[in-house]
């Protein structure tokens, strides 16, 4: 990405088969990635007009309350600010509309993603132990920076306005 690309981030309503490359890089369950591809809202970052990430939020059954599902950013345009620019437009939508809370969970094993996820005011919050197994769609065998895909951690963090 050169200095002078145009970043625009924006709320996605076309077609998510046409995504599903980009989620598929977040997410390596099949069956997963079909439980949740329909649902929520989804903003895309453009550069210089072509779309180079996006990120999915969904209610949760919790009033007042919204997960941050699925995000990517296209790998050769990473550490750019893509993503903290998704992030930011996403917490301004739902303040907006009144959601306290969002939340996150990303793979135990990926300092890469739990670094991110900080850096935009996330707190860590739980860890669900054995998340990535293969009755949940997983293939077994995925490494991660070095270290089994086992564990999910969950982060969440307060909206205010």
């Amino acid at each position: 990405m050169t200095t002078h690309a145009e970043l625009a981030v924006e709320e996605y309503t076309g077609d998510r088969d046409a995504l599903r490359w980009l989620f598929a890089l977040a997410e390596d369950s099949e069956a997963e990635l079909r439980s949740y591809l329909y649902r929520g809202r989804v903003l895309v970052a453009r550069v210089d007009g072509q779309i180079a990430g996006h990120l999915l939020l969904v209610d949760c059954a919790t009033p007042g309350e919204a997960e941050l599902k699925n995000m990517a950013v296209r790998a050769d345009v990473q550490g750019h600010g893509i993503g903290a620019a998704l992030v930011q437009a996403a917490r301004a939508l739902l303040v907006g509309a009144g959601v306290r809370v969002l939340h996150v969970a990303t793979a135990a094993a990926s300092a890469a993603n739990l670094h991110f996820y900080q850096r935009q005011g996330f707190r860590m919050r739980a860890v669900e132990r054995d998340a990535f197994t293969e009755a949940c769609g997983y293939p077994p065998g995925i490494v991660v920076e070095g270290i089994p895909l086992r564990d999910r951690v969950w982060l969440d963090m307060e909206l205010t306005p």
